[in-house]
């Protein structure tokens, strides 16, 4: 058991036929799992003496429920409070000590933890990655629970209610999405379900998708691969893969932990599944905001990240608005000079995607002008497939960015755990270029039709207070003061 389940995987990320003339991209990388289930990636990369480590929870806003939204996120929070073994403070203060700097984030498909520190540091950092992945809940109390569920609440309020623009996503999510669909509300949660947790709702969501057997991590940088597995089994082999009755022995900072190597692999959690929402009209609203200048956000259901149409999407979002000379910018901006900015993007999920269109009216414009001359811009690329030179260009744009990131050990380390999460396999990194390299300009022309239907989006004009005018026509009042709670609990609109 301990001899298969320690088996190593080696892969040097070369594996896709390169393109004619291009150089393969080779991340040389050791992949393993422990008998606890937790999939673990290490990368040796000597360029600096440090080490970045970076796990993700297969976990985020989508795994919540109707009614108790927002916990993937309070977890951001509640995870830097210190667990059975690590006082509460003692996080930021152990990896300022190594040069470091702990932080986190959420999304809807998963929760990540990431730091970067002295290559001499190693031990600690993973000492302290599995107390509060295994004994988080030792520490937890209802007054940490409260503590940070008001820090949360204070958050929203700072980046979503008081902030110029800060509901729009929330309107917009909404509005693509039926209320019973995983990603129909803010992963940041909503006040009144916030409130109306419990202890141990929280603390059962913890128990159910912080285990071993549902995250993944990847150790990168100046490591000994031979040092770091060891030091990995030392410290995450004895949290088991299920919680509940379990306990954990007692362990103290680094040269004290006695691993379990028998721990046993518990149920994996099920695959989330939901059926893409179809939009079948224009969905217009209107938002009155504290902003001096209106904006304009077009939205539409795209592909799921890594699928046949994400990367057309992607490169077709770039022709749009990347740069200068993409066709938006130079359009609203330089030309008409009606837009102060415009950009337009392509955000894979696991689920589905969304394509948005976003656009700031320069002072004495209307967000009907920008509107009308997007909609024409999105015509003709539908009719017209761009010419293979202005393709060649931003597909050229995007690979040198990408090829930017992989310098640095803590970007590896995302994309790592990203590739695997998405697609199955860390090993991605030739087949993702590729996937751009491939394609032919009538491919933007036919994902622009088949995804951006001009009869079908979700169409938000934000405004000041009392310009409605500036507004594309049409659009339905959103009252700004019920967006703090739930669909559910709103007044009704008159």
């Amino acid at each position: 058991m301990r001899a298969q389940a320690a088996a190593l995987l080696w892969f040097g990320l070369a594996v896709a036929p390169p393109v004619s003339g291009q150089r393969p991209i080779r991340v040389e990388a050791q992949q393993f799992r422990l008998p606890n289930g937790l999939t673990v990636i290490l990368h040796r990369d000597t360029t600096t003496p440090t080490i970045t480590t970076n796990i993700w929870y297969h976990v985020g806003s989508a795994r919540e429920t109707p009614g108790r939204t927002g916990f993937a996120h309070l977890f951001e929070h509640l995870m830097f409070e210190g667990s059975k073994n690590v006082p509460e403070g003692k996080i930021d203060e152990w990896f300022q000590e190594v040069g470091g700097s702990p932080n986190g984030s959420t999304m809807q498909d998963r929760t990540n933890y990431f730091q970067q520190f002295s290559s001499n540091a190693l031990d600690l950092a993973l000492f302290i990655e599995s107390d509060r992945m295994g004994r988080l809940l030792d520490a937890m109390s209802e007054t940490t629970v409260n503590g940070q569920r008001d820090v949360v609440k204070n958050e929203r309020r700072q980046s979503y209610d008081n902030a110029p623009y800060g509901l729009a996503d929330q309107v917009i999510t909404e509005a693509l999405y039926p209320p019973s669909h995983p990603y129909s509300w803010p992963v940041i949660g909503y006040m009144d379900h916030l409130s109306a947790a419990s202890y141990e709702d929280v603390a059962n969501f913890f128990r159910r998708y912080y285990t071993p057997n549902n995250a993944s991590l990847v150790i990168a940088g100046d490591i000994d691969l031979k040092q770091a597995k060891a030091l990995t089994e030392k410290w995450f082999a004895d949290v088991p893969a299920r919680r509940g009755g379990d306990s954990a022995p007692e362990r103290s900072r680094p040269e004290a932990a006695r691993p379990d190597l028998r721990a046993p692999v518990g149920q994996p959690v099920p695959p989330l599944t939901a059926t893409p929402p179809v939009i079948t009209q224009v969905k217009q609203l209107m938002l009155e905001d504290r902003v001096q200048l209106p904006r304009l956000y077009m939205t539409w259901i795209g592909p799921a990240a890594y699928s046949p149409d994400d990367a057309a999407m992607i490169v077709l979002g770039r022709i749009l608005s990347g740069g200068k000379n993409s066709r938006l910018y130079r359009r609203l901006v330089y030309e008409q000079q009606i837009a102060d900015d415009v950009s337009a993007f392509q955000q894979g999920l696991k689920l589905n995607g969304e394509f948005g269109i976003v656009v700031t009216a320069r002072a004495g414009h209307t967000l009907a002008e920008l509107e009308t001359a997007i909609v024409e811009e999105l015509q003709r690329i539908q009719r017209e497939p761009p010419e293979p030179r202005e393709l060649e260009r931003v597909v050229n744009q995007y690979e040198v960015a990408f090829l930017e990131q992989l310098e640095r050990p803590s970007s590896k380390a995302d994309q790592l755990n990203e590739y695997l999460f998405y697609t199955g396999t860390p090993d991605y990194f030739n087949q993702d270029l590729a996937r751009l390299r491939s394609l032919e300009p009538a491919a933007i022309s036919a994902v622009a039709a088949r995804w951006l239907k001009l009869d079908a989006r979700v169409e938000l004009s934000v405004v000041p207070q009392g310009k409605v005018e500036l507004a594309v026509p049409g659009s339905s009042p959103v009252p700004n003061q019920d967006l703090q709670s739930s669909p559910p609990a709103r007044k009704p609109k008159t």
